[in-house]
Order: C-alpha cells, then structure tokens, then sequence
C-alpha cells in the first residue's frame, strides 16, 4: 500500500514538473500540451518503461545454458526472497555494475555486466544480486524506472521547446528567458527528485540485499570495488543516458563524485559502514560464516554414556564454521 501511495505522489509530482517547464516555454498552451504529454508519458512508463531502459543500456537477455552459474545464483536468492524468478540480462561492459527494473515481482529483470561477472567473486556477485532482488521486492523498481523515463522526457522537452522558439510564446510569462531557465533547470529538478527517490531506496536495498545473501560483508566488498572501477571505466548506455544513472547499484557515470550534493547514489563508504554494522548484528564473518551453534547433548545410547551428535547445514569450513552458499 505504501508503495502504491509512494508512486502515485511521485507521478503527480512529476506531471507538475512537466506542465510547469510546458507553462515556461509555451504558457498556458504549452502548459497543457505537457499535460497531455506527461498522460501518455505516465501510460508508457507504466508498461514499457523497463524494456526501453534494458535496451537503452544495452542490456540483452541470456539463455541458462551460456550463464548457468548466474542463472542458478538468481533462482536460489529469488526463492530465499520469496520472489519469482525474474528475467536475466547482461550488459556488455568492462564496468561491473547492476540494475533491476520492470512495474512488480512477477515483470522483473535483473541486469548484470560482463564486468561484474569477471571482476568479482563469486559471493560478491552473489551479494549485489541479492541487492538487486531487495528492490524488486520493495517495489522500488518502479519507482525508479519511471523517475527515469520523466527525467529523459523533462530534459527532452526542455530542449525541444527552446528549439523551436518557445520563448517568444506571448503567453509565457518571462518569454525567452523562462525557456532559458526552464533548459538548464528543469534537468536539476528532474535530477532532485532522482536523488530523493534512489538515496533511501540504496539503503533499503542493502540492508535487505544483505539479509537475502546472509553475507552483508560481501555486499560491502563489492561496493567498494565498483565504486573504484566505475570511476575510471566507460559505460556506455549509461553515458548516453544519464537519466538512467540512478537505477544503477553505484553511479556508472565515469568520473562522477560519488558524494556530491546533486548524486543520485549514497555515498559508498557510508553504504559500506551501514553493511558491517549490519554484519557484527548477524554474526557474519568476512567469509560469510556464521558461528556454529552449540552442539546439544544427545542421548546415543552407547554404553560410554552417549556423545555429541552436531547438525551440519550447508557446507562447513576446515575451522568448523558454517558458510553461506556461495562461500
């Protein structure tokens, strides 16, 4: 329910944004033709937002028999979150990084880079897509994808209307220079509300990734290492699409400031804390264990008197310490 309330104010607000750069370049005429723009925005946001944003990032769906480790990673955490299996997408990037997107659980994707596959563990992997499934679980999926798509089409009209004269409309009520102002500040607005909506959504998003994963500290160690690599490696959808930045778990954008007022993403030494506070609360070690619990007294009815009968759950190490599945 609050993610069904959460979304319709976000849709309202941005349908206001949109009419008010429509007033700006073209009055009240123009005002109403965003609003008529923003209704078919808001339809096909709804419906094909996620697979225009999959190939706008170049993301390209993968048959189990090419990735059958992946696939068999996203089936497994798929069931641990209690979610249908979502579609399985790669980009083909030297940068690692991921997103998920569709309008609910049962129309979701995942998309993961080559990069992300070759550069990282297996467990870390494992942790960002756990990350990914806590967003399709929070709904936030849909959220973010159509704060996108309106951040594109915000800029798009902005631009548009400043290309064909929309300052010399009578009607617009600070002519030429409210289109002006309207090209170089609607995108920040579009921008602000990309910020409010994806800063607390990356939180959420740890902290249940974690949970999913049992590993919290993976999921730190795979920040850490995107974050470096993103700053210097190119992705390319995501450089001709910026709109599209916040969907991502780090901000793709090479040499964007991670902790800049204006960044659509928390900055990840604060992501990385959060995540080994939560670690030191789970009892997780930085190899995904658990301590084992103490063995309880059985009766074996030897005639010694009995013994000690421990459970052995998932795979253990030499050291006597449970590891999660993908340790």
């Amino acid at each position: 329910m609050f993610n069904t309330v959460r979304t319709t104010v976000l849709l309202a607000a941005l349908t206001a944004l949109f009419m008010a750069v429509g007033y700006f370049i073209g009055g009240t005429g123009g005002m109403m033709i965003a609003f008529i723009f923003a209704l078919g925005t808001n339809a096909f946001s709804y419906w094909n937002s996620d697979k225009m944003v999959l190939r706008m990032q170049n993301a390209v769906p993968v048959e189990r028999s090419r990735f059958p480790e992946l696939y068999e990673m996203v089936d497994i955490l798929s069931r641990k979150a209690g979610l249908p299996t979502p579609a399985v997408y790669v980009i083909q990037s030297d940068q690692p990084n991921a997103f998920a997107t569709g309008r609910n659980p049962q129309n979701a994707a995942v998309a993961v880079s080559t990069g992300l596959l070759q550069q990282l563990e297996t467990r870390e992997v494992a942790a960002v897509v756990a990350h990914e499934l806590a967003h399709i679980r929070n709904h936030d999926t849909l959220t973010m994808t159509i704060t996108a798509t309106f951040a594109g089409a915000i800029s798009a009209l902005a631009q548009f209307g400043l290309f064909f004269g929309g300052g010399n409309n009578r009607d617009n009520p600070l002519g030429g220079i409210g289109s002006l102002l309207m090209v170089f500040l609607a995108p920040v607005a579009a921008m602000v509300v990309q910020m409010a909506v994806s800063r607390t959504r990356e939180y959420e998003a740890d902290k249940g990734g974690a949970e999913i994963s049992g590993d919290p500290l993976a999921l730190a160690s795979a920040l850490q290492k995107i974050a470096g690599i993103a700053g210097r490696t190119v992705n390319v959808g995501a450089e001709r699409n910026p709109a599209m930045a916040h969907m991502y778990i780090i901000n793709p954008l090479s040499g964007a400031r991670m902790d800049n007022l204006f960044s659509t993403h928390p900055d990840t030494g604060n992501r990385i804390e959060a995540l080994r506070k939560l670690a030191a609360l789970m009892q997780v070690d930085d190899k995904g264990r658990r301590p084992q619990p103490r063995p309880a007294p059985t009766n074996t009815g030897r005639a010694n008197g009995g013994g000690w009968r421990v459970p052995t759950v998932g795979r253990t190490d030499d050291d006597g310490g449970q590891r999660g599945p993908w340790g």
